[in-house]
């Protein structure tokens, strides 16, 4: 992967060491600059509201698609980038106490996150695996032929079982994913750039995606009103920051395989912020989707996996109930079969290079913010 190089950061973290010019005492000035603060951090939490109300109310074909998981990550990155401008914003409050602490739990939940983007990139690189597999299947079975006889279906026979050896469940196993060395962040040439150094290499086999996604939510609850004074208002955007951070993990951990994956995680979505309805309808959506289709063997949520998982099914039904000669009514239904699982495998192969770009890019956003944060708190450690 190139070097990040402060990709994605237009308001770099460091920039909090700079001077803070301020204007002496003056009350007059000082409750103007506390209103204006206060009207920035509220304008963020009414921006959240925005940036994922429309991925919320789209249609129920479009919802956990690959084209849908893009919209929700370009909302995802729009709101990590107005994060960190606010910060910079009111970097005068983010070194004293209580929002130091504050900052250094929402920079922990960070670098958490990096191995579920890590764990997700896998998931796609197993979803590239069965595309060969489709692409066997699709080539044996091809509707062009003139003869669809027993050889065609013997090849096509043998390519569904190996399709459907990849496709089972390996959380108990170790996976090849999870021994590669690889990681968004890394790329060899760059190796020598600090930006580009991975805080997190890809996940071993005993690594749970549910496990380390509790351990993100765990202990997230709104922040009190206290906090929220003694913070002047950071209490509350640290707060937002976290949730989202958690929210998105967990679509990415329900949708795409991942290690150990799992729709049941622990964590309570708050009611009384402007940002509340888009997610409370998105959790509910997604709940209830997970139930209709039943799927607690599957690989994942993902639109595209449900259809190849279906789709598979009645190709496998077809092949090995097959009699031959094949009626009229057994090659079309085959050749119905095939020509929707090649809409199914074009879908796939031109949506994962752009979803796994979108995924790289965010991760190197989420790492940059934790080094140069932990950097501006003083508290920089080796990843």
């Amino acid at each position: 992967m190139p070097s990040s190089n402060n990709h994605g950061s237009p308001m770099p973290f460091a920039s909090f060491r700079r001077p803070i010019l301020t204007i002496g005492s003056d009350p007059v000035h000082s409750e103007m600059n506390h209103d204006s603060r206060t009207q920035n951090l509220d304008a963020f939490q009414r921006q959240v509201f925005t940036w994922f109300h429309d991925v919320s109310v789209v249609d129920a074909n479009e919802l956990l698609s690959i084209s849908w998981i893009c919209k929700f990550l370009d909302a995802f990155s729009s709101c990590l980038d107005n994060f960190q401008i606010t910060l910079m914003n009111n970097r005068g409050h983010l070194l004293k106490p209580p929002a130091d602490r504050l900052a250094t739990e929402f920079f922990d939940r960070a670098i958490k996150a990096l191995d579920i983007f890590n764990a997700t990139r896998d998931g796609i690189e197993k979803i590239r695996i069965w595309q060969k597999h489709l692409e066997m299947v699709l080539c044996a079975l091809d509707s062009r032929q003139r003869i669809l006889g027993e050889a065609q279906f013997r090849r096509a026979r043998k390519a569904l079982m190996d399709l459907a050896l990849v496709m089972i469940d390996e959380k108990d196993t170790g996976s090849i994913f999870s021994h590669r060395n690889r990681s968004f962040g890394r790329k060899g040439k760059d190796s020598h750039h600090g930006h580009s150094r991975s805080l997190s290499w890809s996940v071993p086999h005993n690594w749970s995606a549910s496990k380390q996604l509790q351990l993100i939510a765990n202990n997230l609850i709104p922040p009190r009103g206290n906090e929220v004074e003694a913070t002047d208002g950071l209490a509350t955007l640290f707060f937002t920051m976290s949730f989202i951070l958690m929210f998105v993990l967990w679509v990415l951990v329900v949708a795409i395989p991942c290690q150990d994956r799992g729709v049941q995680i622990h964590f309570t979505i708050p009611r009384n912020f402007p940002w509340s309805t888009p997610f409370s309808l998105l959790h509910s959506r997604i709940m209830d989707e997970s139930k209709k289709r039943d799927r607690r063997n599957s690989n994942g949520l993902l639109q595209e996996i449900h259809q190849i998982e279906k789709n598979v099914h009645q190709i496998t039904t077809s092949v090995d109930s097959a009699h031959f000669p094949l009626s009229e009514e057994v090659k079309e239904e085959v050749r119905a079969n095939v020509c929707e699982l090649s809409l199914i495998h074009e879908a796939c192969k031109n949506g994962l290079d752009p979803l796994q770009r979108q995924l790289r890019d965010v991760f190197r956003k989420i790492m940059n913010c934790h080094t140069e944060g932990l950097e501006a708190l003083g508290k920089a450690t080796e990843p």
